[in-house]
């Protein structure tokens, strides 16, 4: 790419733990890609408008909460409906596997479990990215 990835990552939901969101944020600012991190308890909504304001090309959803089932497809569709459709979707926290097909049959791209390092996560943004530019 011309100029840094951005990415936004965000909690949706009720969940109050951001620790893991914290790293990863900070973990992709420094593998240089420009990161803006929204915070907790946010609605898809909120999440799918400050993702097409600030033009970014990942969305990265936290979610620890269990609810990641209803919240990412939603944010997903969201995004689609708003004119982001183009923003690659990508999900960590604790979901379950069994979970990840029907995440992905939404539109997330990929889920990062637990322990999943930031080289893995920032190599599979840059990975995509590149792929969909092409």
């Amino acid at each position: 790419m011309d100029r840094k990835i951005r990415v936004l990552v965000a909690k949706p939901g009720l969940d109050g733990h951001d620790r893991g969101a914290k790293v990863v944020a900070r973990g992709l600012r420094d593998a240089g890609m420009e990161v803006i991190y929204l915070g907790l308890r946010l609605t898809p909504e909120q999440i799918a408008d400050a993702a097409i304001q600030e033009d970014v090309d990942v969305v990265g959803l936290s979610c620890l909460s269990g609810a990641h089932m209803a919240l990412l497809p939603k944010t997903v569709s969201l995004l689609r409906e708003k004119g982001g459709g183009d923003i690659l979707a990508v999900a960590g926290g604790i979901i379950p596997s069994k979970d990840i097909p029907q995440l992905v049959k939404a539109g997330i791209a990929r889920v990062f479990g637990p322990g999943t390092s930031i080289a893995e996560i920032a190599k599979s943004i840059q990975t995509t990215l590149e792929g969909k530019k092409r």
